[in-house]
């Protein structure tokens, strides 16, 4: 069994990670799932959430939008509409995110169009929030 694992984070703008990787834990629509070297092989869909990589001994986190994750042999290939570290993320800029779907969510219904996009965006900001507090900052 290998020690390391590649993980690749795609974005459809960039690469965002390209790694070797000792551990990978994310948040499915099941639940959070872990995933280590020698794995067997499985495909699933992500939602808004956290994921967290292992890379010799340091753990990094990111905030996901959805997307998929799939683990072959020894690889993970992980697509989402939207990924950030834990360092890019702007709390200011979550924070306001945050103050808007509550106030937007407040004003609508459960049966209004638009409810479940402002639940998904208030959904956003808190694990943008929670993602940024375990930033390792210099």
């Amino acid at each position: 069994m290998a020690e390391k694992m590649k993980l690749e984070i795609v974005t459809p703008y960039k690469k965002i990670v390209d790694i070797e990787v000792e551990e990978v834990t994310a948040t499915g629509k099941l639940g959070e799932f872990g995933v280590l070297p020698g794995h067997a092989p499985f495909l699933t869909s992500l939602k808004i959430g956290e994921l967290a990589y292992k890379n010799n001994g340091i753990t990094e986190h990111m905030s996901l939008n959805w997307g998929y994750f799939e683990v072959k042999e020894d690889s993970i290939i992980v697509l989402v509409e939207t990924a950030e570290t834990a360092a890019e993320i702007d709390v200011e800029r979550a924070k306001a995110a945050l103050g808007r779907a509550e106030e937007a969510l407040k004003k609508l219904t459960q049966e209004d169009k638009q409810h479940k996009i402002y639940e998904a965006a208030l959904e956003r900001a808190i694990i943008r929030m929670q993602v940024a507090g375990k930033a390792v900052r210099s």
